[in-house]
Parts: C-alpha cells; sequence; structure tokens
C-alpha cells in the first residue's frame, strides 16, 4: 500500500480529528462551561470524522482477508458513522448525557483506539512511522 490520495485524504482528516476531539470534550467541562468553542470544536470534530468514515471506503488493503477489497478493518465504518448519527440525534433531542456518552465512546474507539491499531509495527502506517521516519524498525 502507498499513500494514494485516498489514504492521504483519511490519514489528515484522522490525525485532526485526534487532535480536534479532546478541545471539543473539554470546553464542556470544569467550572467554566464555553458552549460556542464546543460546538466550534465539535463541528470541525465531526467534519473531520465524516472524512474520515467516508475516505476509508477508497482504501482497499489485499494483505487482510478480504471480499471485494473491504477488509474486516471496514466495519468500523458503519459502526462509527452510526455512532455519530447516534450523537447527533441525541444532542439534537437535547438528551445531553446520551450525546456525552457517545461522543466520548466514539473518540475512545474510533480515534485513540484505532489510532493505536493503526501504529502496530506490522501495519503500513507504522512501518513508516517506527521505521522510515524514526528509524527505530
Amino acid at each position: 500500500m502507498s499513500l494514494t490520495f485516498p489514504v492521504s485524504l483519511h490519514l489528515g482528516a484522522a490525525i485532526s480529528a485526534v487532535l480536534i476531539g479532546p478541545f471539543a470534550l473539554w470546553t464542556r467541562l470544569g467550572r467554566t462551561v464555553r458552549p460556542r468553542w464546543h460546538r466550534a470544536f465539535g463541528y470541525a470534530w465531526l467534519t473531520c470524522m465524516i472524512i474520515t468514515v467516508l475516505s476509508a471506503l477508497f482504501i482497499h488493503s489485499h494483505e487482510l482477508p478480504n471480499v471485494g477489497g473491504f477488509s474486516p478493518l471496514h466495519l468500523l465504518v458503519p459502526l462509527t458513522g452510526f455512532a455519530l448519527y447516534r450523537a447527533i440525534t441525541a444532542a439534537l433531542r437535547g438528551d445531553i448525557i446520551q450525546h456525552r456518552r457517545t461522543m466520548q465512546g466514539t473518540y475512545i474507539s474510533a480515534c485513540l483506539v484505532a489510532g493505536l491499531f493503526t501504529l502496530l509495527p506490522s501495519r503500513y502506517l507504522g512501518q513508516l512511522v517506527w521505521g522510515q521516519w524514526l528509524g527505530w524498525g
């Protein structure tokens, strides 16, 4: 696999989501609530996540077992899409507790956990980061 346009788009949006996510979550915590900042960072994070999910549909790996180029990793696409839909509809209904739980869970699972698995030394980005960029592999 090489750094094609869909991979670059996916990588850029995913890294942006990882970096923006804490700001969206933390602007609603603590003594001072900043709803404008929360919405601004939240919309930016949601946009990055939608780009990440949609760009994943154009990334095909033939190294893993797959059907038509879609590997088991592509199961994360509908799961993440559904979680984003669920969180937005909860916010629109005014169910802030459900919105918060869904967004926190989506950030942890789709950004942090999936990101850590992406950086395993056996994966393409893991080889790129650990081997080529840092020279550790």
